[in-house]
């Protein structure tokens, strides 16, 4: 494999590897979130490591095969903006969830981040079935969390 193939695995991984590592900072596991009243459902707290270190790969790996495919350089810059933009909604959500204590407001910032994942979906799926596909895992996911999310504040509220 020469550079120029390997140039867009690198990109993918480095980029969901910083992703995951910030989102990891982010999130704080203290005495206020072990105060909130979780769900009955909650998945327990060493499950979400392992759920997302799996989606972040199946999106790197989405992110490598869209750039692989894309049939412009065009298209290949709007589909890395669009990731960026997932990856700026993900950590927002952990920073407003966490580190601002607001599971309300985090609620509607997780419908933008469901939507920008759905926009890499449809926009991937254009010229990448397989990237597309990649990404329904964590479109999947981002809903439970987002299920979730909405419990702990109708358990927990008001916030703020």
């Amino acid at each position: 494999m020469n550079r120029a193939a390997l140039f867009p695995i690198i990109v993918a991984a480095t980029l969901a590897l910083i992703t995951a590592m910030v989102g990891g900072t982010i999130t704080v596991l203290d005495s206020w979130y072990y105060a909130l009243e979780q769900p009955d459902w909650a998945p327990p707290d060493y499950m979400f490591g392992i759920i997302w270190t799996s989606i972040f790969a199946l999106i790197a790996l989405a992110g490598f095969l869209g750039w692989q495919k894309a049939p412009t350089r065009r298209t290949a810059e709007i589909m890395l903006g669009l990731f960026a933009l997932n990856g700026f909604l993900n950590l927002s959500w952990s920073f407003i969830f966490f580190r601002m204590e607001r599971p309300d407001l985090a609620f509607y910032e997780l419908i933008a981040l469901w939507l920008s994942i759905l926009a890499l979906i449809v926009f991937c799926g254009r010229f990448s079935k397989i990237a597309s596909l990649l990404l329904i895992p964590y479109l999947i996911w981002v809903s439970i969390a987002g299920m979730l999310n909405y419990q702990i504040v109708a358990l927990n509220g008001p916030f703020g």
